[in-house]
């Protein structure tokens, strides 16, 4: 009998412990049954295109209309020039992985959350979407970020002992060799110039088959860029009120 007793208050506890936790999943800002964090809604974006009515090309990654350009930077506040990169970027990696499904505005909301679009320090990104000064992060030596001992020499970050994360998407050098592409055609993939960074960023975060407008598909690609649940959040809420701000495809 007393260990029926037992039993029955065990079951009661477990119960109660069950219930609390799905109350507080189910109660978690945008997350779905799995705790993934829903995605943002996908921005439009209207392409420029010829009289024939192709799509075209600026280099080797499309355009964005000029007229929607300079409206939707108005409407965000993401400078023209990396708004322009972040459009064709995902306009790219669709292309390439059609069932990715990124939308721009993940892409510019990574962008504003790593380096403000280009601008950390005081910077600012010239007419070919060069960053006007290095734009290197903290020493990741293990004093209160990962360490990552030198891997590239310094040849990006200037440091021959430890990783730096680099350029406007700041990727880590190891990374880059990965994962860097030449988004603008000149033979050179350069994390410094927002038109690489992006088309590199955007090929990552679609890497691996995600799809993108999933929740765990979403949330895999993010988490995989930045291993932190508040960098996830800011991330999907950027993301979510640029397109707001411009409207959803």
């Amino acid at each position: 009998m007393l260990r029926l007793k037992r039993l029955l208050v065990f079951s009661v506890f477990a119960l109660c412990v069950i219930t609390a936790f799905s109350f507080w999943a189910v109660r978690q800002p945008g997350a779905d049954a799995g705790g993934a964090l829903a995605p943002p809604p996908r921005a439009g974006a209207k392409l420029a295109a010829s009289s024939a009515g192709l799509t075209t090309a600026v280099n080797v990654t499309r355009s964005a209309d000029a007229e929607w350009l300079i409206r939707a930077a108005g409407q965000t506040g993401i400078p023209a020039r990396a708004l322009r990169a972040y459009v064709a970027a995902a306009a790219t990696a669709n292309d390439l992985t059609p069932k990715c499904g990124i939308g721009w505005n993940t892409v510019a909301a990574v962008g504003f959350v790593e380096t403000a679009h280009g601008s950390y320090g005081g910077g600012s990104l010239n007419t070919a979407g060069q960053a006007s000064g290095p734009i290197i992060g903290p020493s990741l030596n293990g004093a209160g970020f990962a360490a990552i001992a030198d891997t590239d020499g310094g040849a990006l970050d200037g440091d021959v002992r430890w990783d730096h994360a680099v350029g406007p998407m700041q990727f880590i050098p190891s990374t880059w060799q990965l994962a860097g592409r030449d988004g603008n055609g000149d033979g050179i993939a350069d994390p410094f110039n927002i038109d690489d960074a992006a088309l590199s960023a955007a090929a990552y975060l679609c890497a691996h088959g995600r799809d993108l407008s999933t929740a765990q598909g979403w949330t895999d690609a993010v988490y995989a860029y930045n291993q932190s649940g508040s960098y996830l959040r800011q991330v999907r809420d950027q993301a979510a009120d640029y397109a707001a701000k411009t409207g959803t495809s």
